[in-house]
């Protein structure tokens, strides 16, 4: 009996130690795999690198607020969020309230206390259905937005580049030198990635293989999440450096921008002083001594005549002295310039000067054309734009050509800011084949057009849409041919004023002469050459030397004048040299090369 009783005993023993031990001996050897796991992934211990990713994350979380950083209204990306970005903009914009009232609700995107999070949760959960029923649209709805639509979504490149950040910001969580499974797995997205994007900047052009790629990215992202549990924190302030960065960006690009629309509408002082004195100098003079020479040439339809409009004395000098430098006939050229009153007594003076050789040369004040005034508006003008270089009755003065010369049957029409390299003497000879205006085109073939009539005329009025195509190849003004005999049939100075006229009642054109040009001679011109005009040299930088040599005038237009300190520097010489710096009034005026 005393031996049946210590069996028992042993055996209700065994069978608690049995129960007591099994789940130690089941947990410590399931604690033991998963540090072999993780030993095969990362070299250092995790809780050395998660005392150092705090000690990053704390820092970087001080950083920002000291240095005041913004973060963006709204949350940039979601993990694990791979819906498509297509879709209608009713959807966006209900995606957009939702965001801004949840905001309003806890305050911030980026975290908060347990109580904000349910408020989340609960709030989600309510309007989960009504977003399946707008998505469900938007899915029915897509096919035509994608149909119609110009403005193409870039989000999913920016949410691209996004995630190819926070890849490297991961990636420097690692130990200097590590060659850990996770270390080559993470570069390895980041090179795919990198390489299947390129240099996609729209939605559209992307890939069925970068979206594959930025998939896989995300399931690397997710395990980096797990690994680095904190790191969520300096991936917000990546975030927020990101939108401060781009906000600095765009503020200084609207300062710029103003900087040089400012500096494009001052004349420099070197040039006033060199008005006012040509202005003592001309007053100076008896009035028989203020007439220029070959008045008989001036209304000779037989000569070669070349219209300048300009109030800007040295552009003036650099176009006579270009174009005469380059005629084969300089007898037959006869040059009209037009300016204001103000500017006339110095033009005036700097060519009894500098006379232009055997070439002719008038010199007209636009105050003496007394028929203008009924016929342009000026006032009206000034009411449609600030800038008064487009207000300014010079800018409009070139539709009223046929009024100005009514003896001429053609003529070459210049503007002040180009320079001749070429005889245009043969401009005049060219078979127009009836048109009334030779430009130059400003489409490349095989290209989009650089300028399209819509890009400054509104086609959604219906009297324009029905009268213009906006996708027609537009012209350049600045170097163009005229016949007169033609202009004066067809009545295009009426069409000008018609033109005129509806655009100050409604916003049908843009400031400035371009547009209503387009509209004027719509159908009724003739492209030439390419190389008879080469436009950009006032705004862009990418002209080449090889396009500038073959060109038989070189167009500066935009607001980098080469007579101004913001002018591209590389074009400044093909202005300059034409230019007569050794003048003793240049030199007065500081004017110097």
């Amino acid at each position: 009996m005393r031996l049946f009783r210590r069996c028992t005993g042993i055996f209700i023993l065994s069978l608690l130690a049995i129960s007591v031990f099994t789940p130690v001996f089941l947990l410590s050897f399931r604690l033991k795999h998963l540090n072999s796991y993780a030993s095969r992934d990362f070299v250092e211990d995790l809780s050395i690198l998660k005392h150092r990713i705090d000690a990053q994350a704390n820092s970087a979380v001080e950083q920002e607020e000291v240095e005041g950083l913004k973060g963006p209204h709204l949350v940039v990306y979601r993990d694990g969020d791979h819906s498509s970005l297509v879709s209608s903009d009713e959807n966006d914009r209900l995606d957009k309230a939702e965001n801004v009232k949840l905001l309003q609700n806890n305050g911030t995107t980026y975290g908060g206390e347990e109580k904000n999070q349910r408020n989340l949760s609960e709030q989600n959960v309510s309007s989960s259905r009504e977003k399946e029923k707008s998505r469900s649209k938007g899915v029915q709805h897509s096919r035509s937005i994608q149909s119609h639509s110009l403005r193409p979504l870039d989000e999913k490149v920016k949410e691209m580049k996004d995630k190819v950040i926070r890849a490297k910001a991961y990636l420097s969580f690692a130990p200097p030198g590590s060659n850990s499974h996770f270390v080559k797995e993470i570069k390895l997205r980041i090179k795919e990635l990198e390489r299947a994007m390129g240099d996609v900047t729209k939605d559209f052009r992307l890939s069925r293989r970068a979206i594959q790629k930025m998939k896989a990215m995300d399931t690397t992202l997710l395990k980096a999440s797990r690994i680095y549990p904190d790191g969520s924190a300096m991936v917000n302030t990546l975030r927020a450096m990101t939108y401060s960065a781009e906000e600095q960006l765009r503020s200084q690009r609207d300062q710029t921008s103003f900087l040089i629309q400012l500096a494009a509408r001052t004349t420099p002082k070197g040039l006033h002083c060199l008005s006012m004195r040509l202005t003592t100098e001309y007053f100076a003079l008896q009035p028989e001594e203020r007439e220029l020479p070959n008045k008989y040439k001036l209304q000779d339809p037989h000569l070669y005549h070349f219209a300048v409009f300009s109030d800007n004395v040295l552009a003036c000098s650099v176009v006579v002295n270009s174009t005469v430098s380059t005629a084969r006939e300089l007898e037959k050229i006869v040059f009209h310039i037009v300016t204001d009153s103000l500017n006339l007594p110095a033009m005036s003076m700097w060519f009894l000067m500098n006379p232009p050789g055997k070439a002719t040369i008038q010199i007209q004040s636009i105050d003496n054309f007394e028929w203008l005034s009924t016929k342009y508006n000026e006032d009206q003008q000034k009411k449609k734009g600030l800038d008064p270089r487009y207000a300014s009755a010079l800018n409009h003065l070139r539709f009223y050509l046929p009024d100005i010369f009514p003896f001429l049957n053609k003529i070459v029409f210049l503007d002040h800011d180009v320079v001749v390299k070429k005889d245009l003497t043969r401009l005049l000879h060219i078979n127009i084949k009836g048109k009334v205006n030779g430009a130059v085109e400003t489409c490349v073939e095989g290209e989009a057009p650089f300028r399209r009539m819509d890009m400054f005329i509104n086609f959604t009025d219906p009297s324009v849409a029905k009268r213009f195509d906006a996708n027609t190849c537009t012209w350049a003004f600045g170097m163009n041919i005229f016949d007169l005999q033609e202009w004066r049939k067809r009545n295009l100075t009426a069409r000008y004023h018609k033109y005129l006229e509806l655009g100050s009642k409604r916003p049908l054109l843009k400031a400035g002469s371009l547009p209503i040009g387009w509209m004027t001679f719509y159908k009724h011109t003739q492209a030439l050459d390419r190389t008879w005009h080469l436009v950009g040299l006032g705004y862009d930088s990418g002209v080449t030397r090889a396009e500038i040599e073959q060109a038989a005038v070189v167009h500066y237009d935009g607001v980098m004048k080469p007579w101004l300190d913001i002018g591209i520097q590389k074009y400044k010489s093909y202005w300059k040299k034409h230019v007569s710096y050794e003048h003793p009034y240049m030199q007065q005026c500081n004017l110097h090369e």
